[in-house]
């Protein structure tokens, strides 16, 4: 979203090496930042929805690994990138300047904008194991802004709003904006291949080359994101907010309703 410049000497995590020149370069601190805010080990609940994926294949819209491919990333264009990637984009530096109505704002937004029961449910459950653990589950972790300077309607906010608080609160100012929403689209990457392995079902070899395809639309789709005016976020996709309510009274599945 911004151009590349150095990285502070410390921040409210630690010390921060000076990254080499370059594009994109982030310090060490930072890259780790990040991926652990991507890695599936983060307890956040992720692996336990399927979006609409297990309903599509109920439905017989998903069946094998092509339809899987295409399901999905049409999901990643329409969905993450045009909702909760634009709203984290935007409430990132609202945590940074501690801007309380943009963030109500875009928290109102979220929750406004799911379309059934169980995606609402998904945003809330995740966003309240975000703050989670921010707050003390990992010892060390210092959210940015504290807590207890933040106002208490906005203490267990929405997914996306509370992802952008974990990255105010463990990367530098220097970030690019880009750089924080690759870091949260390839978690939600990696989450939805692997409900396609369970769901589908595909193997490990299948999931992988899923994985890649979702991974190489990243990058530009991140660069029409961080463009994108607030005016144009939108929340709009009939079809999934079906398979979705459909889900959640769907005599068997796996995943949480």
């Amino acid at each position: 979203m911004s151009t590349t410049t150095a990285l502070p000497a410390t921040t409210g995590t630690g010390t921060h090496r000076e990254p080499p020149s370059g594009a994109g370069a982030v310090g060490d601190d930072a890259l780790l930042a990040l991926l652990w805010l991507a890695s599936p080990a983060l307890p956040l609940g992720g692996f336990s929805y399927s979006e609409g994926l297990e309903a599509a294949v109920e439905a017989g819209l998903v069946h094998d690994e092509a339809s899987a491919a295409e399901w999905l990333l049409a999901q990643l264009h329409l969905a993450p990138a045009r909702a909760d990637l634009a709203v984290t984009a935007a409430a990132l530096p609202a945590w940074r300047q501690a801007d309380w109505s943009a963030l109500r704002e875009l928290d109102g937004w979220v929750r406004r904008t799911r379309e059934s029961a169980e995606l609402r449910l998904q945003t809330e459950q995740q966003g309240h194991a975000v703050v989670q653990w921010l707050t003390g589950l990992a010892p060390g972790l210092h959210p940015a802004p504290p807590p207890a300077a933040v106002p208490a309607d906005l203490r267990q906010p929405t997914y996306p709003v509370a992802y952008a608080w974990a990255l105010a609160s463990l990367t530098p100012p220097a970030l690019p904006v880009s750089q924080a929403l690759l870091a949260a689209g390839f978690a939600w990457c990696e989450a939805m291949a692997q409900a396609a392995i369970k769901a589908v079902p595909l193997g490990q070899a299948a999931g992988q080359r899923l994985l890649a395809r979702l991974r190489a639309a990243l990058p530009a789709l991140v660069a029409r994101v961080a463009a994108r005016p607030a005016t144009q976020r939108q929340s709009f996709t009939p079809m999934l907010a079906i398979l979705s309510a459909r889900h959640e009274t769907q005599y068997s599945r796996l995943f949480r309703s």
